[in-house]
């Protein structure tokens, strides 16, 4: 299947610089899959829209301050450090520019926030470089002081203090994305108890979303495409839900692609889903004609042009009727991407 497939014009500016006033004030597009009808509501909207026999599956990751400015010890070359993942108390793998400038031996210091640490770039990895902080008590504490909030590319302005809170969604416990599960930054405390109050489970899962989240797919076919490994967890009592849920034919309500992914990466029957949990790897791709196995709503958000993001909606929606439907958003004036508008499909 052609990438080209999964094109569509985007005005530039209709690509959310910044959050909406309200978190859950954001435009609501709502798809029905079977009647083919599309409608338009907001997403405080959600709760008349969701009942009792649906129940909700998010992604908890937390997004921590990845993005890290320096320079090269004793110069006045300044350099980006982006972790990526840990890999020991000390050592990250991390993208870094300019990576022409930090080679391995190079020592980058960092000045911030009344902080100073330096790093030593090791080695040349696969993603970018393998980097060894110094070796300081409480360096996770003091790494989010002096990182800044991973904003997407697409946003072309300096992370503000606002973004530290809005850049996460309000039930984020587990830290490790360098990317916000977004369509869950539309959920408030409100709407999610008043969810509860109308008999709709809520299920945590975690996905911690990597910057593959935002590769673009090159190749001609989207066959030839491979997606990054992404690290997955379900505990024990959201299994146990989950699988009630499914045994007694409840409607899964994933919250956002991440969502779709961990439940889609699951054993099939619901049978073969251990009890006590599972936690692995995932580098599921999911693009049309794939058949879903657990998801039967999708709440997400609007996506890039040929990206992974967009074909997992094609999916799930059908190419046809999701492209009207971005068609009909750009009409509308929707707001796109990770500060964007939502979209409901039933």
């Amino acid at each position: 299947m052609k990438a080209d497939l999964f094109d569509y014009n985007l005005p530039e500016k209709l690509i959310a610089q910044y959050p909406a006033d309200k978190r859950d004030e954001s435009n609501l597009m709502v798809l029905n899959r079977t009647t083919q009808e599309i409608c338009h509501k907001k997403f405080y909207d959600i709760i008349d829209l969701l009942n009792e026999n649906d129940v909700l599956v998010f992604n908890n990751s937390k997004v921590f301050p990845a993005r890290i400015i320096g320079k090269i010890y004793n110069s006045d070359t300044e350099v980006e450090i982006f972790l990526l993942r840990k890999i020991e108390h000390y050592k990250y793998e991390a993208l870094v520019k300019p990576g022409k400038k930090l080679k391995p031996g190079k020592t980058v210091e960092i000045n911030k926030n009344g902080y100073n640490i330096k790093l030593k770039i090791l080695e040349i990895s696969t993603l970018g470089r393998i980097i060894e902080f110094e070796h300081i008590d409480g360096l996770e504490e003091m790494l989010d002081k002096i990182g800044q909030v991973p904003l997407p590319p697409y946003i072309k302005r300096s992370p503000t203090e606002k973004d530290i809170q809005r850049y996460q969604t309000v039930y984020a416990k587990e830290k490790g994305s360098v990317a916000a599960p977004t369509a869950g930054l539309h959920f408030t405390e409100k709407i999610l108890n008043k969810l509860k109050n109308k008999g709709i489970e809520q299920i945590p899962v975690t996905l911690h979303v990597g910057p593959g989240t935002f590769k673009p797919v090159k190749s001609e076919n989207i066959e030839d495409h491979k997606m990054d490994y992404e690290y997955f967890t379900i505990n024990k009592q959201s299994i146990n839900i989950l699988k009630n849920a499914i045994k007694n034919q409840k409607n899964i309500v994933a919250v956002g692609t991440t969502s779709v992914r961990v439940l889609e990466s699951l054993p099939y029957p619901v049978d073969k889903i251990p009890d006590e949990g599972i936690a692995g790897f995932t580098d599921i791709f999911i693009y049309p004609p794939y058949k879903f196995k657990y998801v039967n709503k999708l709440i997400t958000n609007f996506h890039l042009p040929k990206s992974t993001l967009i074909m997992l909606v094609s999916a799930f929606a059908g190419r046809d009727f999701t492209l009207k439907a971005y068609s009909i958003a750009v009409e509308k004036k929707y707001r796109f991407y990770s500060y964007g508008d939502a979209m409901l499909i039933i």
